[in-house]
């Protein structure tokens, strides 16, 4: 596919000042046409001041340019619409897209949204763009706003091109939940770690801003797709930019990191996750949409894209999207997928120019698809479970698909007691687990995946672009289930191992280990000053109806237990031969607080079963149905009541930096305090043009910093 380029190696100077027009007439003192949104995002647009400039594109990356054009009158309409950058006209296509097909309820009907797709500049700078629309009687308006093209460092350099860039996600992983893991999993002495994570081995380790473009706490979909775009984007929303209008797959786009490497280099993608494989995380790598809830559309993408993404290993969670609707089980629904337009109509152009500017599939819509027999028919790999995984010869594929439960896979916690109940040999009867509870007894551990991974990436001859999510250090810090996140960031670290031993051996790749976010505001507040038996003892005196607010309890369970400062002493557990806790009813526990919170009841030991949940059909049959539904409902009995900072069930993401720590060439431009943003821009300079030479100070090119 040729992609139209504007290119301005012969127009550096040519930099006019235009008129402000900001939502006002150019030329005219009558009523006139208004500008309410334009798109790239910018501070010029929004509140005419050049800096700090918002949007960022790497040269040549794809990105849309959009406008919503309000007329001054319902009796009007926009008749035309032209973009410009630097004062040059663009004559790319612009679609022009009525209000009446489908806007947000604050939109007149007789608005247009003007379009402009696949765009890519090649000129370095911040630029100045505009908008100039024309109404029925002649009107004009025009709006302007900017953005960056950065240019990455071509001398100066220490050595090549990294061939392959592997992202372990962490969802929601602060610094607590990675000091809790160190903890847990290799104790303490007199105050030094016996021995540390795999990711403390990490050379280099700074902090990431993680706010998204409309707030300072960021969810997952826009914390995710700032590293691979450069760009924020909306809570919500993954690979594109806000806009007006209803649909969920129609937005602006920016083009992903996945995308322009397999544009550029022919790189394949990976996607492994412990969650749905729809989730926001795994689709923020290749899905472009405003709905990170739209399941069927986003799995469809994932398949009918790969042209685009380059998309060889999809692991995880979420068969559900993958089956027929009238299949039991099935989440599909023509509700949350998508069918873009082909005609040549002015209603029809707007999203017809994805199919033909973006080179994306037109989508249909088909609940009743069997997606996991298209993507066989496609030359993956199929696997349900562990089992069927091993058994796959990953020395003759190419291409994998894992789906290992009907929603998110169960946590690392839950996966280790069924395989432990198994090796027991106790009478089937006494075996009953949360996994076979749920289902799915037989899945893999994150690192299990994450090799099997590496060993199907590993045979592409042009590189790899491979995110590992550890999903549930997230979705268990929502829910306050402190024993399950600390697991899970014990799986999610032994997948990190795996992924350093990986690159240790080859010398091409760059592994970076980060989250999109922290969340619950987890604090390590100290140890229990009891062994396990007077806890449960303390938990079980004054208990009946309401007990758990009583002053007894409270005075039971925190006053009693809670050992701060010296009293916090060393937590000891030990670790089994699996390489996880033995058990984590331990003596002296360690105990978190949360500081983002919802109301809740805390006994200090670990929960029989996971909060129920509603993802999956399961959840409302017998026994997940009896699971508690609610951290006010779970430990009623035996805890006391704790009151949280945030209203809701469920603690909340912050705003709190995370850490980032990476390993191999080019890992030492992730030094100090950086944005999300800055991150795609660091490993599009390696994997594009080479690792550049340490100075005094860190690494030349700050430019691509802010």
């Amino acid at each position: 596919m040729q992609i139209s380029t504007v290119n301005f190696s012969l127009l550096v100077n040519l930099r006019f000042s235009l008129p402000l027009c900001l939502i006002a007439v150019c030329g005219s003192t009558a009523a006139a046409p208004t500008v309410s949104r334009l798109t790239p995002p910018s501070e010029l647009f929004t509140s005419q001041r050049a800096a700090p400039v918002i949007a960022r594109f790497l040269t040549g990356q794809r990105f849309d340019m959009q406008a919503t054009l309000r007329p001054d009158d319902p009796s009007k309409t926009i008749t035309d619409a032209r973009f410009s950058i630097d004062n040059v006209a663009l004559t790319l296509p612009v679609a022009l897209r009525d209000c009446a097909a489908g806007c947000l309820a604050d939109v007149p009907v007789n608005a247009s949204i003007a379009t402009l797709r696949a765009l890519t500049v090649t000129q370095p700078g911040v630029h100045e763009f505009s908008v100039t629309a024309t109404q029925s009687d002649g009107q004009t308006v025009t709006a302007r706003g900017n953005f960056e093209v950065v240019a990455l460092q071509r001398s100066g350099l220490q050595s090549g091109k990294v061939k392959n860039i592997i992202i372990m996600l962490g969802d929601g992983l602060g610094v607590a939940q990675r000091t809790a893991a160190r903890i847990v999993q290799n104790g303490y002495a007199q105050g030094k770690p016996l021995a540390p994570l795999a990711m403390d081995t990490f050379p280099v380790t700074g902090l990431v801003r993680t706010s998204s473009l409309n707030s300072i706490v960021t969810d997952s979909s826009p914390g995710m797709t700032a590293y691979v775009s450069g760009n924020k984007n909306n809570n919500n929303e993954e690979g594109v930019f806000p806009d007006d209008t209803v649909a969920p797959f129609d937005n602006p786009r920016v083009e992903y990191l996945s995308e322009y490497l397999h544009r550029t280099q022919g790189k394949a993608l990976g996607l492994v996750t412990t969650a749905d494989v729809f989730d926001a995380t795994p689709a923020g790598n290749a899905v472009h949409t405003s709905n990170r809830s739209a399941g069927t559309g986003i799995v469809d993408q994932f398949l009918d894209d790969r042209n685009l993404t380059g998309l060889s290993v999809l692991m995880g969670g979420g068969r559900k999207w993958f089956l027929p609707a009238s299949t039991p089980g099935s989440g599909r629904t023509d509700k949350n997928d998508y069918a873009f337009s082909s005609g040549n109509s002015r209603a029809d152009a707007h999203t017809a120019d994805i199919v033909k500017r973006w080179g994306a599939a037109p989508g249909s819509m088909d609940a009743e698809r069997d997606l996991i027999q298209d993507f066989g028919k496609a030359g993956y790999q199929y696997a349900a479970d562990k089992t069927a995984l091993d058994a796959i010869n990953m020395a003759q594929t190419d291409r994998l698909l894992g789906l290992f439960a009907l929603s998110n896979m169960n946590v690392a916690l839950d996966k280790i007691d069924g395989r432990r109940a198994k090796k027991i040999g106790a009478p089937a009867s006494d075996k009953t687990t949360v996994v076979d509870d749920y289902g799915f007894p037989d899945q893999p551990m994150l690192d299990e995946m994450t090799a099997k991974a590496l060993q199907v990436l590993g045979r592409k001859k042009e590189g790899f672009v491979l995110m590992v999510e550890g999903a549930s250090i997230d979705k268990q810090a929502h829910a306050m289930d402190s024993e399950r996140w600390m697991l899970d960031t014990i799986e999610f670290d032994r997948a990190v191992a795996v992924a350093q031993a990986y690159a240790a051996e080859r010398g091409d790749t760059i592994v970076i280990v980060t989250a999109d976010h922290e969340c619950s505001g987890a604090a390590l507040i100290g140890a229990s000053r009891l062994t396990d038996a007077k806890l449960i003892e303390m938990g079980a005196a004054g208990t009946g109806a309401g007990a758990g607010s009583s002053p007894s309890k409270t005075a039971n369970l925190r006053d009693k237990v809670v050992g701060i400062y010296e009293q916090a002493g060393f937590p000891r557990y030990q670790i089994a031969a699996d390489g996880y806790p033995a058990t984590t009813d331990i003596d002296f526990r360690l105990l978190i607080g949360y500081g983002a919170n919802a109301d809740r009841h805390e006994d200090w030991r670990t929960n029989a079963a996971p909060l129920s949940g509603t993802a999956q059909a399961v959840s409302k049959t017998s026994p997940v149905s009896t699971y508690p539904n609610t951290v006010m409902e779970r430990d009623k009995a035996a805890g006391f009541q704790i009151t949280g900072h945030v209203p809701g069930g469920s603690a909340v993401h912050t705003a709190s930096d995370v850490p980032l720590s990476a390993y191999g060439p080019g890992a030492w431009a992730f030094t100090g305090v950086m944005d999300n943003t800055d991150v795609f821009f660091k490993l599009m300079q390696v994997a594009e043009k080479g690792v550049p030479k340490l100075d005094a100070f860190g690494v030349k090119g700050k430019r691509l910093i802010r």
